[in-house]
């Protein structure tokens, strides 16, 4: 059960909710930029939620199936294609033997995520399937996927997949239902809301209100490690002092001697050694992760319990979602559902 790739797109790289457990020995967390897109789609097609996908950058791949799969691609920047039919995102998806996936790519959001029914094959590196490209390990091979590449998918015998093979009767099909990942809508100055960092207070009070009240747009030098952020206005500290390196996260807002914020993203280092103004909360990283380069955002502050609050809504909500998903399935099982 193989997948190839005939176009590799721009950068797809198997990823799951990343490597946890290592940063003492330097080993990056990794995993999906937007880890609420990969967990909606292992759930449509039934895997664990935290299984790997392929995460798609800016353009997709296209993949040709070498075996019956039901698939789910979710997130944002661009819509599954087969056979010259576009399919929605968030949806469950038959694609047949033989036939090719590929994507169009759509105004809003630069990820989307591809998980198959039994998941992709590859090998677990210090317990996860991520792919750590900048040093070359996990995933496929540690790095993104190149044309001719051919991925292995595991055996399944999942009641969704095999009740998606009947009814799809060696044709494509696509269910009616679906659910979609978490993404900026097309309002223009989207709020990404933060919390006060470690170093918050040794920013003059005039820099900590250019923080909340500037314009931002995503520069074009950004990627899996870190989303650098430009505007008119620059950051200043009350006065000069040595930063100790200290650990980092995933929404880390760092201050470099140039002023402008930084935000650390999947692929950070495990320290860092610039101030620390920010740090964007749990709930917003997802949404973070599909601004495209040269887009206009603006921070919002809330406190810490809001930060928690909002974080816990999100899981009940992604629970919610999971146990709505399970009974559309059930209903197809049973011949309620189409």
């Amino acid at each position: 059960m193989t997948v190839e790739v005939v176009k590799p797109g721009v950068q797809t790289t198997v990823q799951d909710i990343g490597r946890f457990g290592y940063l003492r020995q330097g080993v990056l967390q990794s995993g999906a930029m937007d880890t609420i897109s990969l967990r909606t789609a292992n759930q449509l097609v039934g895997n664990d939620e935290f299984a790997a996908a392929l995460e798609l950058t800016i353009a997709g791949p296209s993949l040709k199936f070498e075996t019956d799969a039901l698939l789910a691609v979710t997130g944002a920047g661009m819509q599954p294609v087969i056979d010259g039919k576009e399919y929605s995102l968030g949806v469950p998806l038959f694609i047949p033997k033989g036939q090719m996936l590929s994507f169009k790519p759509i105004k809003h959001g630069i990820r989307a995520y591809v998980a198959v029914a039994g998941g992709f094959d590859v090998p677990q590196v210090m317990d996860s399937h991520s792919t750590y490209l900048r040093a070359g390990f996990g995933g496929f091979e540690g790095r993104a996927l190149q044309k001719g590449d051919v991925l292995a998918i595991q055996e399944t015998d999942h009641p969704y997949f095999n009740w998606m093979k009947e009814q799809a009767g060696g044709f494509v099909k696509a269910l009616k239902w679906g659910a979609n990942s978490l993404r900026l809508d097309e309002e223009p100055n989207q709020s990404i809301r933060i919390f006060k960092g470690t170093h918050w207070d040794r920013f003059t009070e005039d820099s900590q209100k250019k923080l909340i009240h500037t314009d931002y747009f995503l520069t074009t030098q950004s990627d899996r490690m870190g989303y650098r952020f430009e505007a008119e206005e620059t950051l200043e500290l009350k006065e000069a002092f040595n930063v100790l390196s200290e650990a980092v996260d995933f929404g880390t807002v760092q201050v470099p001697s140039e002023g402008k914020p930084m935000i650390l993203m999947a692929d950070r280092q495990t320290t860092g050694g610039y101030p620390r103004m920010a740090q964007v909360i749990a709930a917003d990283l997802s949404r973070l992760a599909q601004l495209r380069p040269t887009e206009t955002m603006r921070f919002e502050l809330v406190s810490f319990k809001e930060a928690e609050d909002l974080y816990v809504q999100q899981e009940r909500s992604m629970t919610e979602r999971k146990a709505g998903i399970r009974l559309r399935w059930n209903e197809c099982l049973k011949g309620a559902g189409v």
